[in-house]
């Protein structure tokens, strides 16, 4: 079983001069979900090496039994580190796709084209999609073989407008991940603030936030 985790190699949070990246929960988790089961993981990012992360998911106030368990592996560090660039990556050599969220994805990965020609030769190829929190993001210019959005007519979720305001980011972001997920046709759906939702459709597994990390991870597992 192996699966492909990207990340965002963006650091900047709009024009406030604070650093942006990854949030680490939603990679430490998922990481270890995919790990304890015995998958094979590679990590890859538009520009490789080290992802930047949130500087605010580092904090000892973020910090969750999976961080706590990432700080303290060498090899899962080491890894981090080097990840693979988008270009050296295909959809063929894998069993499932996971995007780990944080708002860089909405700068960088929801643009980039290597990415979404990867997601969507993952859908036409009928393997398992991936993404929590503000990474649905990446599905913003992802297509459906027929050209409509791959969203379109599934039931998704992910980082909800009323989260984006909690965190007071709403004018600082490119857009907004509901309102795009909403305007691309999809049937969107939240739970509480803060707490684990998860939407399965088909192939694409959606969770809310970063409580939702772990059952996102585990919602793709059952599908490969």
């Amino acid at each position: 079983m192996k699966i492909l985790m990207v990340l965002t190699s963006h650091d900047q949070l709009g024009d406030t001069g604070l650093k942006t990246g990854f949030w680490l929960e939603e990679f430490a988790a998922p990481y270890y979900v995919f790990k304890d089961a015995g998958a094979t993981i590679t990590l890859a990012s538009p520009k490789g090496g080290q992802p930047p992360i949130d500087p605010k998911s580092d904090d000892e106030g973020a910090q969750t039994d999976a961080t706590r368990r990432f700080l303290a592996d060498s090899a899962a560090k080491q890894a981090l580190a080097n990840t693979l660039t988008l270009d050296q990556v295909r959809a063929e050599d894998f069993d499932a796709l996971f995007y780990p969220g944080g708002h860089g994805p909405l700068w960088d990965l929801a643009e980039d084209a290597r990415s979404i020609a990867l997601i969507e030769r993952f859908h036409a190829l009928g393997k398992p999609l991936g993404a929590v929190c503000h990474a649905p993001a990446v599905l913003r210019h992802s297509k459906a073989a027929d050209g409509q959005p791959l969203v379109k007519g599934k039931r998704v979720t992910g980082f909800s407008n009323s989260e984006e305001e909690a965190v007071q980011l709403t004018q600082v972001v490119p857009f907004l991940v509901e309102d795009m997920l909403v305007g691309n046709g999809a049937s969107y759906s939240r739970g509480e603030d803060w707490y684990s939702h998860v939407v399965v459709d088909g192939l694409l597994v959606t969770g809310q936030n970063p409580a939702s990390s772990d059952a996102s991870a585990e919602a793709l597992l059952k599908l490969i």
